[in-house]
């Protein structure tokens, strides 16, 4: 199967947006697929905002993106854009870093006003970047996420079956592709 990069752009270390993608990734990693995660949050700061294309944490996050076949890319919605910490690590990637990938948007946010936002905001800046196919993304509103008493994300019952929806799109346009161990 494929080569996925998971993309958490929240600079929370309480993320909703993180613990989704996270529990997402099993779903893909259950379908077959090698899933890398990346909290870019979890990238020194320095070299994000310094540009330090060159520091070993950027050189890294770049062969991940290399790696990958496709790309699952989240983030809060923010003022009706994609986050800062996200945009400092897009920033630093080559020009057509996500050239023949698949790529899946997703947001979260506190208000259905930013739905929007994956279109407007967070779709141009993928597709700027080479993107071969970006598949239809999905918002989900904060309030459709909880913590569950033993830790476990919870999702409402509806967005549960809209965003494995989503994914299974994001899933089936991946295709057959060797596996990370096939190429390593």
């Amino acid at each position: 199967m494929a080569v996925v990069l998971s993309v958490s752009g929240s600079p929370s270390a309480t993320s909703r947006t993180a613990r989704l993608l996270r529990h997402l990734d099993a779903r893909l990693a259950a379908q077959g697929h090698d899933v890398i995660p990346l909290d870019v949050r979890d990238l020194p700061a320095e070299p994000l905002l310094r540009a330090e294309f060159g520091h070993p944490a950027i050189v890294e996050a770049t062969r991940s993106f290399a790696l990958a076949d496709g790309v699952v890319v989240g983030t809060p919605i923010y003022k009706a854009a994609y986050s800062g910490l996200l945009k400092s690590l897009l920033d630093l990637l080559p020009q057509y870093a996500l050239e023949g990938k698949t790529v899946l948007p997703l947001a979260t946010g506190g208000s259905t006003a930013h739905v929007l936002a994956i279109d407007y905001a967070l779709r141009p800046v993928l597709s700027s970047m080479g993107a071969t196919h970006i598949v239809p993304g999905w918002f989900t509103l904060d309030k459709h996420l909880a913590t569950g008493p033993d830790g476990s994300l919870e999702i409402e019952p509806t967005t549960r079956v809209e965003l494995e929806r989503v994914l299974d799109t994001f899933s089936e346009a991946l295709g057959s592709r060797p596996a990370l161990a096939d190429i390593a």
